[in-house]
């Protein structure tokens, strides 16, 4: 595990003993692992921290300890799971398979940059959209293709104000909202669309004024909610054209009762489809805290019966669990990486068109004006 503060770890170990290995059977967090990040194979349970010894590395996440010390580590073959495009690159270079937190980039450029290294080093790499996985969106896919031509989308997803504090670090200087919330729906509107239609100009637009004031005092350029308006264009018939409207917010009331409320509506020409995946007609009310929506789905926390981590159904977990299956198919020999482009796994190669949405966003936001997106040869590109 690579961080910028080693003096974090010791908290995160904490952490883990607490909520994996007082609550789970048969789960020891005490074992080290020595000399990989994560090995294939390995509980994720323990790890070896980098930089060490209490020590400080501000360049910890920009190339230096992370590659020089821990992947360098590493056999081609391995797996790992990145969070920073440039780390994403030296992993991939060196036959590591890699698994991306979503949004791959910020940039389109950089996600291509990193199509072109996986398919040059034929290693498997997947982007960590776990909405596809989740069985009510993934049904709704299906479902979508015999609703005709694509005519209107509309994503709604947000957290609570207490974000921004947790966030405070990062908010509105090295990413916004539109990238951290809405890149989950954009996804999943571009899966949907896949062979259907494609994304042609973006407009953003943004309300401010929360996350810079007290008590959160975010950087003065913090947006507290965007919304991205984006063209779509039929690709089999030039006289069809659609619009979704994709917003994100993370100054949504502290006790709605939903940590994410997430909403969508889809409509196609022959019908339409509603999805409210904040709520899933599961509800806990408690005298201290009222009432709750919990979501399983994404992850059971509860032990089994027996007393053993009982999580495995989740679509997070099944999300890391199909990229280390990948893995390891590819590393036996009976699957090469882009035929998982194939499948509906949200690969850097099948998720393109959600970082030039979400970069367009940006640019439109930055420079206050409409954003074409279009492709130029085999790349996408903006305009």
């Amino acid at each position: 595990m690579v961080g910028v503060n080693s003096g974090k770890f010791p908290a995160i170990r904490q952490h883990l003993q607490e909520n994996i290995g007082n609550v789970y059977k048969d789960m020891d967090t005490s074992c080290v692992i020595t000399s990989v990040l994560l090995v294939l194979g390995q509980p994720p349970i323990s790890f070896e921290e980098f930089p060490k010894d209490g020590n400080v590395d501000p360049e910890a996440y920009c190339l230096t300890l992370l590659d020089k010390v821990a992947i360098d580590q590493m056999s081609p073959g391995d797996a790992i799971i990145v969070f920073t495009p440039d780390s994403d690159l030296y992993a991939i270079e060196r036959g590591i398979h890699v698994l991306v937190t979503k949004p791959a980039t910020k940039l389109l450029s950089h996600h291509n940059e990193l199509i072109a290294a996986a398919r040059k080093h034929n290693v498997v790499c997947f982007v960590e959209h776990h909405k596809r996985f989740d069985p009510v969106y993934s049904d709704a896919k299906a479902r979508a293709q015999a609703l005709g031509e694509f005519n209107f989308f509309n994503a709604w997803m947000s957290q609570p104000k207490s974000q921004l504090e947790t966030f405070r670090a990062w908010a509105g200087k090295d990413s916004d909202i539109s990238y951290y919330l809405s890149s989950h729906h954009i996804d999943i509107c571009c899966w949907i669309l896949q062979d259907k239609a494609i994304p042609t100009r973006v407009v953003a637009s943004a309300a401010t004024g929360i996350a810079t004031g007290e008590p959160y005092n975010c950087v003065p350029q913090t947006e507290d909610t965007i919304t991205l308006l984006v063209d779509w264009q039929s690709i089999e018939s030039s006289g069809h054209k659609g619009t979704a409207v994709y917003t994100a917010s993370w100054t949504a009331p502290l006790k709605a009762g939903v940590h994410s409320a997430q909403h969508w509506y889809y409509m196609g020409s022959k019908g339409d489809i509603n999805v409210d995946q904040a709520h899933r007609g599961y509800d806990i009310t408690v005298d201290e805290t009222g009432k709750t929506w919990y979501n399983p789905f994404y992850m059971k926390y509860s032990p089994s019966e027996s007393g053993h981590f009982d999580g495995q159904r989740g679509y997070g977990y099944i999300s890391i669990e199909k990229f280390v299956d990948a893995a390891r198919e590819v590393n036996a020999g009976v699957a090469k990486p882009s035929d998982y482009d194939g499948h509906g796994y949200p690969t850097i190669a099948n998720t393109v068109l959600t970082t030039a949405i979400l970069n367009a966003g940006r640019i439109s936001l930055d420079e206050k004006r409409a954003v074409g997106i279009m492709k130029s040869g085999n790349e996408w590109i903006l305009e």
